[in-house]
């Protein structure tokens, strides 16, 4: 299991409900999967504060398949490496610059990380040689990986729908991470680069993003480059789709609005990007997600 699962049931685990799928917060709007079904069910929780730097949220999925059938989820993850700890695995994933696809089947879990998008470099080193791939977390972690995936297993097997088990798994993998404070001054930036590129939708050229920061182009695209393995242009594409995704999830609109919506400048360009990035059309978008 890689990403993070939408569909099926979530579980808000600060209101301690079952909450439908319907409802998205931007920490959802990456999952391209289908309508919701019964199969699984992602616990969600978030990061304690002070490692805010270096993990932005918790997922814990728990499904069960019927005989047979899959459960394909489809992601166009955060601009940020994972680590995902599941029975017979641990892994830490670089960053996936188009979507990706995970099918569940069978019974299973697993405790995913979203780290920061700073945390992949303090981590690991430089990650662009990871992108669309993994590494096992020992290799990364050494002792420490083996040691905490572990312990993770170790408390899910008895539940793993089991507050107190997510607690605790939640307390270990934190405590493995916070070596790794503090950031340096250009892991602060990095952090700082994308929240605003995630957060302002005014931002729709590198330009801009130089502007604000005091940054010039190059140094910019050297420092994306070497933290995140990603363009400038890319996290500004990635917010765009996403956006536009979520847009086509709610409402009807036209493709010459929804270009407009999301910042693009011409719909054939908003049609190109969304079908490099999803494999399908914006106005195949809405059926995908009924069928």
């Amino acid at each position: 299991m890689k990403p993070d699962t939408a569909g099926g049931i979530d579980v808000d685990a600060e209101a301690g409900v079952v909450v439908s799928t319907v409802r998205r917060n931007p920490a959802e709007l990456a999952h391209l999967t289908g309508p919701p079904d019964a199969c699984h069910r992602t616990y969600r929780h978030a990061a304690s504060a002070d490692l805010a730097g270096l993990l932005r949220r918790f997922w814990i999925p728990v499904w069960s398949v019927p005989p047979g059938e899959e459960a394909p989820q489809r992601i166009l993850q955060d601009p940020a490496c994972l680590v995902v700890i599941g029975g017979d695995y641990a892994r830490f994933y670089g960053v996936a610059p188009e979507l990706s696809t995970t099918t569940l089947s069978g019974d299973g879990w697993a405790v995913g990380l979203v780290l920061a998008p700073a945390a992949g470099h303090r981590i690991a080193g430089p990650v662009g040689d990871l992108n669309d791939r993994y590494v096992d977390l020992e290799e990364v972690l050494g002792d420490d990986g083996r040691a905490v995936a572990d312990r993770v297993r170790s408390l899910m097997a008895p539940n793993p729908h089991d507050p107190a088990a997510h607690r605790a798994v939640m307390g270990a993998c934190e405590d493995t991470l916070r070596r790794f404070l503090p950031l340096d001054a250009d892991g602060e930036l990095v952090n700082a680069l994308v929240a605003a590129v995630e957060n302002d939708r005014e931002l729709l050229q590198v330009a801009q993003i130089c502007e604000r920061f005091d940054i010039g182009e190059r140094a910019l695209q050297r420092l994306l480059r070497r933290r995140l393995g990603l363009t400038p242009k890319c996290l500004i594409q990635r917010r765009r789709l996403q956006a536009a995704a979520e847009r086509l999830r709610r409402e009807s609109t036209t493709q010459a609005d929804l270009a407009a919506a999301v910042g693009y400048a011409d719909q054939a360009h908003m049609i190109r990007d969304f079908v490099h990035v999803t494999g399908t059309t914006p106005g195949q978008f809405p059926a995908a997600q009924r069928s």
